[in-house]
């Protein structure tokens, strides 16, 4: 099996006088769900448009299953599904029938594809309204259904919960885990909703102004922006020699500015609290702190390396 279903190695594409995108590297693993995270105009678009040969690099290569090279990556494409900016469709044909064009289309037999589809994405009760009447959210599940033709062994989806209502939003995530999970599918996705994303993906990448800042796990985001534990005491010194002999389990650090901090501390606060003041110190300040997906990414696009 190839380490990687997609990569980017060393990326560049301008448009003009303008770096869209700057050595980009990423790699996604086989049957994991990648999340790329951006602010508009960082790149995210062109790169999900390169992946799917919507547009070609000024340099660099780009690799699908393993393959690279124009004919191979051709070949390679015809295993994803995918769904960029808005989903095109004709506006005065009925959903049933759009899927069933782009069903002739890409050449995949049996009629009742279709049917399976639409139930797929929970757009059935739509097959005989015309496209320019559907709802933003309503296109969204119907470009989806058309990526998922041909079972796909990967999807490249750009901003996919985009006109979703909330329950919508839930209902798409739970769609794409059972894909992952069930179908072994491997997701690339984009979205601005990063609450969203953070319940998603197990794997991030962050863009910003052309360049990938940073590749993270899930697992390792979780215990980077753990809750953690601010401490400031009247002898720092002391309170750490504490915290070694009394909890020795919890890992602490002292930051810049004197305060203790205790990352995915195990005790409730007033245990910290209570240690100091048993041995005679005196409590400046104490805060608990957690940290999201976006505090992290606006983090590390500030220059932070530490954490959130």
């Amino acid at each position: 099996m190839n380490d990687s279903v997609i990569e980017a190695n060393q990326v560049t594409k301008k448009y003009r006088s303008v770096l869209a995108l700057d050595g980009v590297s990423l790699r996604v693993s086989p049957g994991s769900i990648y999340g790329l995270i951006g602010d508009n105009g960082a790149g995210k678009s062109t790169l999900l448009k390169l992946l799917a040969g919507h547009v070609f690099p000024t340099a660099g290569e780009i690799r699908l299953f393993g393959r690279s090279g124009e004919k191979e990556l051709l070949r390679s494409r015809r295993q994803m599904g995918v769904m960029i900016e808005r989903p095109g469709f004709f506006p005065n044909m009925t959903v049933e029938r759009t899927l069933e064009y782009y069903r002739i289309q890409k050449g995949i037999p049996g009629k009742e594809k279709v049917q399976e589809l639409m139930e797929l994405v929970d757009i059935r009760e739509k097959r005989r309204e015309r496209c320019k009447r559907l709802s933003l959210g309503q296109k969204q599940r119907l470009g989806l259904a058309i990526a998922l033709l041909g079972e796909p062994a990967a999807l490249v989806l750009d901003e996919p919960v985009n006109g979703l209502d909330p329950s919508g939003i839930v209902e798409l995530r739970a769609l794409l885990h059972r894909l992952n999970t069930e179908k072994n599918i491997t997701i690339l996705l984009s979205s601005h909703i990063l609450p969203e994303l953070q319940q998603t993906a197990t794997m991030f990448g962050f863009l910003s102004r052309g360049k990938l800042l940073e590749e993270i796990s899930a697992q390792e985001l979780h215990e980077r922006c753990a809750d953690r534990l601010d401490i400031a005491v009247d002898d720092r010194e002391k309170y750490a020699a504490l915290l070694a002999k009394h909890f020795p389990e919890e890992s602490w650090r002292v930051l810049p500015e004197g305060t203790i901090q205790i990352r995915g501390f195990r005790r409730e606060p007033e245990a910290y609290s209570r240690l100091a003041m048993e041995h005679g110190l005196c409590i400046l300040g104490l805060e608990r702190k957690s940290a999201s997906l976006e505090d992290y990414y606006m983090n590390l696009k500030n220059g932070g390396k530490e954490s959130c």
